[in-house]
């Protein structure tokens, strides 16, 4: 079954390739399984080397029925009211994280952010982020110090309740686009002062002046076409974060 849950023998066949050796890529064809699959199935249960299947299966059915025993003070998820699937919205939430970590972010920090993302108010507080995720304070606390420093989220202050939000809107994106070309324009600045010291004539010096060149030949589309396109984020915002945006 492709496109279902894994078994316990998919997950013995899991720990079997990767004794042999075998990449995830290469695990997931012989299983006739999608690549993030297996990746996400392996991280989530100790990664690589300390991957147990008859453990990492028992844990699994550990997760299934605690999402089968709704708890009183859990916050409400928005899956009922707009008549969402719960486990659509779970295996896509997954997803996200997956792709995240791609991007380079560690997993604790990519939850956080997937987390914040798939809630429909787009701002949560710590002790909620604590309570959804089922991880400690401690864990946030690092993950959401990340992604304010990557100007992913931001945090606003709720007068009403006297508590502090973290944020995730549509201009985050454009924030956080804007942050990473000034980090390719600051490269492209270090590649030049390199182009001085070693000579441009030279074999070095030849090499760094086309980096600085691509790079800020590049970054200076990137933020003519941000700012083109800035409009369609701050509009969807407008209406959907307006009563943060006060705050």
């Amino acid at each position: 079954m492709a496109g279902g849950r894994l078994t316990q023998q998919d997950r013995r066949d899991i720990a079997a390739g990767l004794s042999q050796g075998l990449g995830y890529a290469e695990i997931a064809r012989r299983l006739s399984r999608p690549t993030s699959t297996i990746s996400r199935e392996v991280s989530r249960n100790g990664g690589p080397d300390a991957y147990r299947a008859d453990r990492a299966h028992q844990a699994t059915e550990r997760r299934a029925r605690r999402r089968k025993q709704p708890s009183q003070s859990s916050p409400p998820t928005g899956t009922t009211s707009y008549g969402r699937d719960p486990e659509a919205v779970r295996e896509y939430t997954e997803r996200q994280v997956d792709l995240l970590m791609q991007t380079g972010l560690p997993r604790m920090t990519s939850r956080v952010l997937a987390c914040l993302h798939t809630t429909d108010t787009g701002a949560l507080t710590a002790k909620e982020l604590t309570r959804r995720l089922q991880v400690s304070p401690a864990s946030v606390s690092t993950a959401v110090a990340y992604l304010e420093e990557q100007q992913l989220i931001r945090r606003v202050r709720d007068p009403r309740w006297r508590r502090e939000l973290y944020v995730v809107d549509d201009d985050i994106w454009y924030r956080a686009f804007m942050a990473s070309i000034q980090r390719n324009l600051a490269l492209a600045e270090s590649a030049r002062e390199g182009v001085r010291i070693f000579g441009r004539t030279t074999p070095v010096g030849a090499r760094l002046e086309h980096v600085s060149v691509f790079l800020d030949r590049t970054s200076q589309d990137m933020i003519k076409t941000a700012e083109r396109w800035r409009p369609v984020l701050t509009e969807s915002s407008r209406d959907g974060h307006q009563e943060l945006d006060q705050v």
